[in-house]
């Protein structure tokens, strides 16, 4: 193993306590006591620390696809012990040939073969996984044969050293073509002009009986895989990735997209099937594929060398025939270029990566948001952050398909807003489409109403593919909501609430390349901002005056970031938080509107410091929270020493945190568990600790 690489299994590997195969990673920088908080104040802290709990399941297109758009998460997730499974839907046969430089350069002494080159991408995975978890790319597999919930087999494969680790290959064709339309492919079944989607067996399968996959059996064995290992965190591909505007083309393989569609449908199918109780919930994190080359990079060069590391493994970078097997030990088409085309450099979640889904009701009541088994879940909390101040939940809107993610608005009158986006399935493969929801509660404090569809501003899916943002909404002082969105076009749209209480229609607010979801906040004059992130910059648009239309977009001169945003009121401005590429670090600028127009003026930047990380910002305050380089969530205070406080728990999603009266601070987020963690730190605290908000029964 090479030494940086060694430097990095050790570095991560020693401070840990306990690691096991019940999933739980404890961290000795981050191990938390309820000594180490104030009990007298928060009586809370006395409560066990949160530490990484769950299981996960992983569904993917292609062996390698975990490696380039999941990791480091995956890496993560196997060194804290949490079970993990990858379910790999098709074989990632391409033209057969196992050659460097992607297969460009034809050796004509070397034929196409799909089953030994289906192989060899096999073993790579299999020795990728096993150098992650054990540190040893020879760890030992046992491979043997399951049935599938679709009435085929599927290969199973389970590291012998770590047996909670588990690869599942249901070896199916794949498209062998990035973005032509072939039939034979998901896109193709998913659409109906195929029956059933061929196998592709690699040639070492144990494996014998080659099944092939009509749609309907498709979504049964990943909804019987799910129902076999019962995962708290499913982990996909992004399903609405959209197209380039300049050429048409998808932006991601079209196996991606319509692996995570079937991988959508099994999802539903499994929570509709089999009730809780006879299985934890879970929630759902998708990530970005292709799109990621032409984004800034996301990852720090420790990380990124780290995973381009464990890529090489899975492409027999070295060519040591140290499997034995005639397939040969990797895929050698990834050797070429181990960093695919800018991929490894990266990490991004297609969905969920805000921090607007905590908020404050009437009276101090906290509401938090997240969805679970296609649900919205709200946990709320009374007023207050001392004695009684207990955490309730998770309650479930009714209705399904949400998507992951939610954001939320306060109205003038203090009921909360949440807003998502839900998938539609429809009766037919062209109804599929994302489009906008919003639930309001019925009075102050009180119950949520029914979901209200915005619909979309995408006029059918295949133009665009139904990549739109999540949401992001505001009240004016009448209390008529305007919700925002991007479009597949990169450009902000707005849909308006008119006096009747219906909206009127798509409204478009321009732009060009814009890349993340929109933020909103309001300053002290009651002025409304709104940003984006592009790819090499932040746009604003910002209200002249209370009440006014957005002007806008305007340059704020800010330089690229790795895409999410978090906006924060402050004085007469906005403090955005961001990070800076190719690094990780925090970093923070105030935008306030000009004298007499709205065009912003923007604050010299700040950095938090400390240690890199990747993922939106969670602000309380001046307390800043987010991913840690080593994935766990942490925290760190603007302008105070440039150290991070690490926890033991590994998260989905973003952090989201909430100033509350008397300078307490209450920062939420979703563990790997599925269940709500949450700390509130006082001024005098030590250090934030972290629980879970609902104790287990």
């Amino acid at each position: 193993m090479p030494v940086s690489r060694r430097r990095f299994l050790l570095a991560t590997v020693l401070p840990m306590l306990t690691v096991g195969v019940t999933g739980v990673l404890a961290v000795a920088s981050g191990q938390q006591t309820a000594a180490e908080g104030n009990p007298g104040t928060d009586p809370a802290a006395a409560l066990p620390a949160s530490t990484t709990s769950g299981s996960v399941v992983q569904v993917v297109a292609h062996p390698d696809d975990d490696l380039f758009f999941m990791n480091p998460d995956l890496s993560r997730s196997l060194l804290s012990g949490t079970p993990l499974t990858t379910l790999y839907l098709t074989s990632g046969e391409a033209d057969g040939r196992n050659e460097a430089g992607g297969g460009a350069a034809k050796d004509p002494e070397q034929p196409a073969d799909r089953a030994h080159y289906s192989e060899a991408r096999q073993n790579g995975i299999r020795s990728a996984y096993a150098e992650m978890a054990t540190g040893d790319r020879t760890s030992a597999w046992r491979r043997t044969v399951i049935p599938t919930a679709g009435g085929g087999q599927a290969e199973l494969d389970v590291l012998i050293a770590k047996p909670n680790v588990n690869l599942v290959w249901l070896q199916m064709r794949e498209s062998r073509a990035p973005v032509a339309d072939t039939a034979d492919s998901l896109r193709g079944l998913w659409y109906g002009r195929i029956p059933a989607l061929a196998p592709q067996l690699a040639s070492g399968t144990p494996v014998k009986q080659a099944h092939t996959y009509t749609k309907d059996q498709v979504i049964a064995a990943i909804a019987g895989i799910l129902e076999r290992y019962k995962p708290t965190t499913i982990r996909m591909q992004d399903p609405t990735p959209g197209r380039y505007a300049h050429t048409g083309r998808y932006t991601d393989h079209q196996d991606h997209m319509y692996g995570a569609r079937f991988a959508q449908a099994a999802a539903a199918s499994y929570a509709a099937r089999v009730p809780v109780g006879q299985r934890p919930r879970f929630t759902v994190q998708s990530y970005l594929g292709y799109h990621n080359g032409s984004l800034p990079h996301a990852l720090d060069p420790q990380t990124a060398e780290t995973k381009t590391g464990f890529l090489k493994t899975y492409a027999w970078h070295d060519k040591q025939n140290y499997c034995g097997s005639p397939s040969g030990c990797g895929d050698r088409k990834v050797a070429g270029s181990p960093t695919g085309h800018n991929w490894a450099q990266s990490l991004r979640y297609a969905r969920a990566d805000n921090a607007s889904w905590l908020t404050q009701g009437t009276t101090g009541r906290l509401y938090a948001f997240a969805v679970l088994d296609g649900q919205m879940a709200v946990w709320s909390r009374g007023a207050g952050t001392g004695p009684g101040a207990a955490w309730q939940g998770p309650a479930l809107l009714p209705g399904t398909g949400i998507d992951p993610g939610a954001t939320t608005t306060r109205l003038p009158d203090g009921r909360v807003a949440v807003l998502a986006t839900r998938t539609v399935f429809g009766q037919r493969p062209q109804d599929y489409r994302r489009e906008i929801v919003y639930a309001v509660q019925t009075g102050p404090g009180g119950p949520f109403g029914t979901w209200v569809p915005l619909g979309t501003p995408e006029a059918n899916d295949e133009d665009g593919t139904s990549s739109i943002s999540a949401p992001s909404a505001a009240a004016d002082r009448d209390g008529r909501l305007t919700v925002y969105v991007r479009d597949a076009h990169r450009t902000l749209r707005a849909r308006v609430q008119q006096a009747s209480g219906s909206f009127g229609d798509w409204q478009r607010l321009g732009g060009a390349d814009l890349q993340s979801d929109p933020v909103t906040a309001t300053d002290s004059a009651g002025r409304r901002h709104l940003y984006v992130a592009t790819t090499q910059s932040v746009l604003a648009w910002i209200q002249p005056a209370p009440d006014a239309p957005l002007a806008g977009p305007f340059p704020t001169g800010l330089p690229a970031t790795t895409v999410p945003l978090t906006a924060a009121p402050e004085a007469a401005g906005v403090r955005l938080y961001f990070r800076r590429p190719d690094s990780g670090v925090v970093r923070t600028a105030l935008v306030t509107a000009g004298t007499g127009t709205a065009k912003p003026a923007v604050s010299s930047i700040t950095e938090a410091g400390g240690r890199a990380g990747y993922g939106a910002v969670g602000v309380a305050g001046r307390l800043l929270s987010g991913r840690a380089d080593s994935g766990t969530v942490s925290t760190t205070g603007l302008g105070g020493p440039p150290a991070w406080t690490e926890s033991a728990m590994l998260f989905a999603g973003a952090p989201a945190g909430t100033l509350e009266q008397g300078g307490a601070t209450t920062t939420v987020v979703l563990g790997l568990d599925a269940e709500l963690h949450v700390t509130t730190a006082h001024p005098t605290q030590a250090r934030p600790v972290w629980h879970r908000a609902v104790p287990p029964a």
